[in-house]
This record gives structure tokens, C-alpha cells and sequence, in this order.
């Protein structure tokens, strides 16, 4: 059980890091105060995922700054595609898309990611990790309990909301009679600002929100059909 709390722990930290880094930059670029995640709450699972992995995989390359840089690199961009791909197919919608940027693949993911997230794997094992590790030993016994265990608890029930939230939108995707992409998403956005705030968050934290329409779907098969 410490052994699951501890990493959690260590998960939920990132988690909210990542969140912090994402409203940073976003806030940046937007000029205005921007909110992030695909959660109620403050973080991004995404990235505590990502740091988990590099820590337990990477930890053996730390006397190689280079293998470091570009195997983080290459684990948060593999992680990242995998996400997008999986919450299309779930939700039947786009949630980021970079299809703009130079050296993207499907839009889901782009080489300026790739070399920030490379960068912030530098920062996190060289920096950041061991002290984080330390704050964390140095938590008495029964408050780590404590502390793990309710951040678990919220966790678990932020997730279960917001899924039953997402998939009310797939739900509602379905009994909208409009077969394009752009139709559909004007739709639906509209009666997401109408929702509540727990609702309306998905909004402001995925601005580039975007429902697959038919005419996508289609013109995937017959893609995959022609290539054949």
C-alpha cells in the first residue's frame, strides 16, 4: 500500500506541475489568464504519467545528459500521441491539434513539443526530482497516509465526474443532425457555455475543441480503403 501511495504521490505532483507549467505558457501566449486540463481539479494526469515513466526508466542513463534529453523526449511524445488517439476514439473528438506547426504527425504531436518535453526531462531528473523525493521522505508516517490517501480519494472522484461529463457530450454529439465536423462543434460549444461551470471548464481548457463529424470519419476509410 506505501509503495502505491508513494507514487501516487509522486504522480499527483507532477500532475500539478504540469498543469502550473501549461497555465504559465498558455497564459503567455493567450495574454490572458488561461485554464488547463482535462480535470476538474489543478493538473494534468499527462504529465504525471510522463514524469513517472522517465523517472523509473530513465534513472539508469543519468550520467548521460544526451540519452536523457532524447529518450524523455521520445517517451513524453509517444505518450502524448497515444492519449490524443485514444480520446478521439473514446469521445469522438480533437482535443489539441498541431497540424499547423512544422514536423507534426497527424497533428498529434510536433517536434517543438518533442524538444521542450525533452528539455523538461533534463529539469525534472537533474533538478526538480530529487528534491521532490526528499520533501516526500521527509513527511511523518502518519500524515503521508493521510495526505496520499485523500488526494487519492479526490482524484478518483474528479475523474469519475468528468468522464460521466464526456460522455454525456459523446452522447450529445449523436442526437445533433449535422454530418460536418465545423456544423457539429459550433453546435456543441454552444451548448457547453450553457452548462455549468464544472461543465463549461472543458471549454477554456481545450479552446481548439473539435468534433468529428462524418465527412472526417468518411474520408478516413476511404484513406485507408484507397491505401490498401
Amino acid at each position: 500500500m506505501k509503495f502505491f501511495l508513494y507514487y501516487f504521490l509522486l504522480f499527483i505532483i507532477y500532475s500539478i506541475l504540469g498543469w502550473c507549467i501549461e497555465v504559465i505558457f498558455c497564459s503567455i501566449i493567450d495574454k490572458k489568464l488561461t485554464s488547463r486540463g482535462f480535470l476538474i481539479g489543478p493538473y494534468c494526469p499527462i504529465y504525471g504519467w510522463a514524469a513517472l515513466l522517465m523517472i523509473l526508466s530513465l534513472h539508469k542513463y543519468i550520467n548521460d545528459p544526451i540519452v536523457v534529453f532524447v529518450m524523455g523526449a521520445l517517451i513524453a511524445s509517444i505518450l502524448e500521441y497515444i492519449t490524443s488517439f485514444c480520446m478521439e476514439k473514446i469521445f469522438h473528438a480533437r482535443w489539441w491539434d498541431y497540424s499547423t506547426k512544422t514536423f507534426n504527425i497527424n497533428g498529434r504531436i510536433c517536434l517543438d513539443n518533442s524538444i521542450l518535453f525533452g528539455l523538461l526531462c533534463l529539469i525534472l531528473l537533474y533538478v526538480v526530482n530529487p528534491y521532490v523525493i526528499k520533501g516526500i521522505e521527509m513527511i511523518p508516517k502518519p500524515y503521508f497516509f493521510v495526505l496520499s490517501s485523500s488526494l487519492f480519494t479526490a482524484f478518483l472522484i474528479d475523474n469519475i465526474v468528468t468522464f460521466k461529463i464526456m460522455f454525456n457530450i459523446r452522447t450529445l454529439t449523436k442526437t445533433i443532425k449535422k454530418d460536418y465536423t465545423e456544423e457539429m462543434t459550433k453546435k456543441v460549444r454552444k451548448i457547453l457555455a450553457e452548462q455549468s461551470y464544472i461543465t463549461r471548464h472543458i471549454l477554456h481548457a481545450f479552446p481548439n475543441l473539435t468534433i468529428i463529424g462524418k465527412e472526417i470519419k468518411k474520408h478516413r476509410f476511404l484513406h485507408k480503403k484507397t491505401s490498401k
